[in-house]
């Protein structure tokens, strides 16, 4: 089991890096979109913590910036036709702490915004992890998801409504929420809206 890549970053790519490790052996890891922006630039040093999915005709690694992330990406893959490729793309387009609350809150609605997953795929995904999605614990103190409020979550949905990605705005949210200048949904709205186009 490959569990741990330290390296220099050679490529990095929105799906996938290539890690040259100290020892001459470079590695290819296919990453969810929340890690590639989270790489330094090329040359600079990197670790993902990885998970090596071994096939018949071929091995994959797939790479996460914090264990929390694998062990979300690792309990996805136990819900019936959820593979890789799928458990990537729900870490793309949501935050693993996002996840985790999606599934122990039974919130279709939320699992439905990732691509490829209808209704009956998010029920699914419910049905087969609901009751056991706590074994993997809380997430790192810094970097989790917005937090658990209506307020908070009323203005993430704004924000993917109006186009943006279901990461950049639970951050552009946490950011307004932990400035102290979090109130009405409106007010958190146009607060992340600043944040999201620096203004």
């Amino acid at each position: 089991m490959i569990a741990l890549v330290t390296g220099t970053l050679v490529t990095r790519e929105l799906d996938r890096v290539e890690i040259m490790t100290a020892g001459g052996v470079g590695y290819e890891c296919l990453i969810p979109l929340s890690v590639f922006e989270g790489l330094p630039a090329t040359g600079q040093q990197v670790t993902l913590h990885t998970h090596l999915s071994v096939r018949e005709d071929a091995w994959h690694l797939y790479g996460f910036a914090h264990p929390y992330e694998r062990a979300v990406f690792q309990k996805l893959l136990g819900a019936k036709g959820v593979g890789p490729a799928l458990a990537l793309g729900i870490l793309s387009a949501l935050t693993p702490e996002r996840v985790v609350r999606a599934l122990r809150e039974k919130d279709v609605t939320t699992l439905m915004r990732v691509p490829r997953v209808g209704r009956k795929k998010a029920e699914q995904i419910i049905l087969d992890l609901a009751d056991k999605i706590d074994v993997v614990g809380s997430g790192p103190a810094t970097g989790g998801a917005a937090p658990a409020n209506p307020v908070a979550d009323d203005a993430t949905r704004a924000l993917v409504a109006l186009g943006y990605n279901q990461p950049e705005a639970e951050r552009a949210v946490r950011a307004v929420m932990e400035s102290g200048a979090a109130g009405d949904v409106s007010t958190v709205v146009r607060g992340a809206l600043g944040k999201l186009t620096g203004k």
